[in-house]
C-alpha cells in the first residue's frame, strides 16, 4: 500500500504515526522543528488521512505498511514515533522487525488493552449527513450535541472535506471499518519478542493512558524503556504542550 506522507529536512530518518481519526498534518509542527537535526517523515496511516482505504485493519497489518514505506523509500533504520493508535503501530513494527528501529519513542499509550471510551464520538460521526451538511460550521454545531470538547471536536472535524466531483462533504478516514475494527484497536497488538533497543514512553500527566505503577509491566516487551511525563498535558501531550514535549524527543533521539 503506497501510503499518504510528507518528509522534511535532512540527516537520519525520524518516522513519525498518528493516532485513530488523526492525520500527519497534526504533527507538521513537530516534524518541522524536529527537522532541523533530522529527515522527518509524517504518515497517513491506512484508512486515515489521504492514505488508500481498505477493509485489511489490524496492527499486524499497519506494521507491514511501515515495513513497506521503509523499504520503498530506501529506509534501512529509523526512530519511530508513534502516538496512541499509531503508538500501537510502532511497538507492533518493533516487536516483528527491531532492526529496523534505532529507538523508539511511544506517546501516551500502552502495550496493554484497554476498555473502549469512544462511542459517543462515533455516534456523533454517524449521526452528520454529510449529503445535507453545507459547512464545517454546521457540522461542528451538530457535533456539540455529543461531543462537548471543542477541541475534540475540530480534531474530528479536520477529517472533513469536498468531494470535487459530488461538492459533497465525505470523511478523509474510513470510518465505517474503523468502527468495525474498533474492539482490535483497543487491544495490545500481537507484541512477542522484546524490543532491546532504546525506548521512551512519553505520558501526558492528566492523561490515563500510561499508568507509572504498570509502567514495570510494560519492560517485559521493551526492557530498555524509560518514562517522562509531561505536565499540564492530556492525551494529546504534542499538541498541548509542544514546546516540552519537543524538548524531550529530542534530548532522546539525539543523546
Amino acid at each position: 500500500m503506497q501510503l499518504n506522507y510528507k518528509v522534511f529536512g535532512e540527516g537520519d530518518p525520524v518516522l513519525i504515526l498518528h493516532g485513530m481519526f488523526g492525520t500527519l498534518d497534526n504533527w507538521q509542527t513537530i516534524a518541522k522543528k524536529l527537522a532541523e537535526h533530522f529527515m522527518v517523515f509524517i504518515i497517513d496511516l491506512r484508512n486515515h488521512g489521504r492514505s488508500p482505504h481498505s477493509d485489511e485493519f489490524d496492527y499486524t497489518i499497519m506494521a507491514n505498511d511501515i515495513r513497506e514505506f521503509m523499504e520503498n523509500n530506501w529506509i534501512y533504520e529509523a526512530h519511530v514515533v508513534g502516538h496512541s493508535m499509531g503508538g500501537k503501530v510502532a511497538m507492533q513494527l518493533a516487536s516483528e522487525e527491531p532492526d529496523l528501529i534505532q529507538k523508539l519513542v511511544v506517546v501516551d499509550i500502552a502495550p496493554k488493552t484497554y476498555k473502549g471510551n469512544h462511542q459517543t464520538i462515533f455516534e456523533a460521526l454517524f449521526s452528520l449527513d454529510l449529503k445535507e451538511l453545507e459547512s464545517r460550521k454546521q457540522a461542528d454545531q451538530l457535533l456539540q450535541e455529543k461531543i462537548d470538547s471543542y477541541s475534540v471536536r475540530q480534531f474530528i472535524l479536520k477529517n472533513l472535506s469536498i468531494n470535487k466531483e459530488t461538492q459533497h462533504y465525505e470523511w478523509k478516514m474510513n470510518l465505517p471499518v474503523i468502527h468495525g475494527a474498533y474492539q482490535h484497536i483497543l487491544d495490545k497488538g500481537n507484541l512477542s519478542a522484546p524490543f532491546e533497543h532504546p525506548t521512551l514512553f512519553i505520558k501526558g500527566a492528566q492523561s490515563n493512558y500510561i499508568l507509572p505503577e504498570e509502567f514495570e509491566t510494560y519492560k517485559t516487551y521493551f526492557p530498555n524503556a524509560v518514562l517522562k511525563t509531561i505536565e499540564k498535558a492530556g492525551h494529546w501531550v504534542h499538541a498541548e504542550q509542544p514546546k516540552l514535549f519537543l524538548e524531550v524527543l529530542t534530548d532522546f533521539l539525539l543523546n
